[in-house]
C-alpha cells in the first residue's frame, strides 16, 4: 500500500475508532447500566456522570501505561540483569550500577551532566531574559525576536552540522572556513585550533548549541510575562526616582520570578537528556562524554543492555524531582 494511502487509512480508522469510542461509552452508560428513567432516575444519573469522566480518561491511561510507564518497568528490571548465554537473561543484582559507577567514562559523563546543567539553564534564561527585556524596547523589536527564536526551527543536529563547521580548523596554508578559528587567525593566533578537542573547554562550545537554540524559547515566554507586568508599578517606580536597573532587578525581575523558574526547569530538562548535540560534534570523545551518549553506547555499540539500562535509570532519576518540582509550583500557581 502506498505510504499516502496508508497515512490516510490511519487516520480515518484513529479518528473514527476515537468517535466510535465516546459515542459508545456515552450509550452504555446511558442507555445500559445507568437508565436515567424509573425511581432512581437521579442516583443513574450522578453514577453516570462520576463514572463518564474516567471512561473518557481510559484510553489517554492506557496508553500513556503502554509508552512510559511500561518501558520505566521494563528497564528498571533490564538493568537487574545480564545477557547469558544463548541470550538468556541472568539476574545479577546491583552488579550493573557497581560496575557503571566504577568506569572512569560514566563518571566523566556525570561531571559533565553537572556542568551542562549549572552552565547551560543559567545561560540560555539569562540571555532569553535580556533578550526580551531589549527587544520590547525596539521598534523593530518583533524582527528581532523572530531572529532569535529562528535556531528552535532547527533540529539539535542541524544545529551541530552548524556549530561543527563554526569550529572546523583548516591546516595552516589552507583558507580557513572555520568562522572561529579565522578570528583567532586574525586577531593574532599563530595557529588554528582544534577547538573540539580541547579538553574541558571543548564542553563549553558544545553547550554554546544549546545555549543558542534555548535562548529564543526563553525569550518568547519571558516577553510574554513582562508584558503582562502591571504598568502602575513600573510608573510608581519612575515617579520614586528608581533608575533603569533598579526597575528591571528590582520591580519586574521579582514579579516573574514564577515563570522564571518554569523557563529555568523546562531547559534543565532537555539539558539532562542531551544527546544529538555530543553525539554528533564530538561523540564524546576527548572527554566530553556525557550520560545520553554513554547509555547510547553501552545498549546499541557495546550490546550490553545491563548497564544501559542502568544508566537510563540514572538518566530518569535525575529528571524526576525536577518534573515533580515543576508540577507542584505550576499548580500551586492555579490556585
Amino acid at each position: 500500500m502506498h505510504p499516502a494511502i496508508l497515512g490516510l487509512f490511519t487516520i480515518i480508522i484513529g479518528v473514527g475508532g476515537c468517535l466510535a469510542y465516546f459515542y459508545g461509552s456515552n450509550l452504555l452508560l446511558d442507555k445500559v447500566l445507568f437508565k436515567p428513567t424509573g425511581p432512581n432516575a437521579g442516583r443513574n444519573i450522578n453514577r453516570a456522570n462520576m463514572i463518564r469522566p474516567w471512561l473518557f480518561l481510559l484510553p489517554a491511561i492506557l496508553a500513556l501505561g503502554l509508552y512510559l510507564a511500561y518501558p520505566v518497568f521494563a528497564t528498571l528490571h533490564l538493568s537487574f540483569m545480564e545477557r547469558g548465554p544463548g541470550g538468556r537473561l541472568d539476574f545479577v543484582g546491583l552488579e550493573n550500577y557497581t560496575q557503571m559507577f566504577a568506569e572512569p567514562k560514566f563518571r566523566e559523563a556525570m561531571w559533565n551532566n553537572v556542568l551542562w546543567l549549572i552552565t547551560v539553564p543559567a545561560a540560555a534564561t539569562g540571555f532569553g531574559l535580556l533578550a526580551a527585556q531589549l527587544t520590547d524596547r525596539l521598534s523593530w523589536g518583533n524582527i528581532a525576536k523572530s531572529i532569535v527564536f529562528m535556531p528552535m526551527a532547527i533540529s539539535f543536529v542541524g544545529a551541530a552540522v552548524i556549530f561543527k563547521l563554526i569550529y572546523e580548523a583548516r591546516p595552516e596554508d589552507v583558507a580557513q572556513i572555520g568562522i572561529l578559528n579565522h578570528l583567532y587567525l586574525t586577531f593574532g593566533g599563530t595557529e588554528p585550533q582544534q577547538w573540539l578537542q580541547i579538553p574541558f573547554w571543548n564542553n563549553f562550545f558544545l553547550m554554546a548549541v544549546l545555549i543558542w537554540i534555548q535562548t529564543g524559547f526563553a525569550m518568547v515566554i519571558l516577553s510574554a510575562a513582562l508584558r503582562g507586568i502591571p504598568e502602575e508599578t513600573v510608573e510608581a517606580a519612575i515617579i520614586d526616582g528608581a533608575n533603569p536597573f533598579q526597575i528591571f532587578f528590582k520591580i519586574k525581575v521579582p514579579q516573574i520570578m514564577s515563570t522564571i523558574v518554569v523557563v529555568w526547569t523546562t531547559i534543565t530538562i532537555a539539558t539532562l537528556k542531551v544527546f544529538d548535540i555530543v553525539f554528533a560534534m564530538t561523540n564524546g570523545q576527548w572527554e566530553t562524554q556525557v550520560l545520553a551518549n554513554y547509555m547510547y553506547d553501552k545498549l546499541f555499540r557495546a550490546n550490553d543492555w545491563g548497564m544501559g539500562s542502568a544508566s537510563a535509570m540514572i538518566i530518569m532519576l535525575m529528571v524526576t524531582p525536577i518534573l515533580v518540582w515543576n508540577v507542584y509550583n505550576a499548580r500551586k500557581e492555579m490556585r
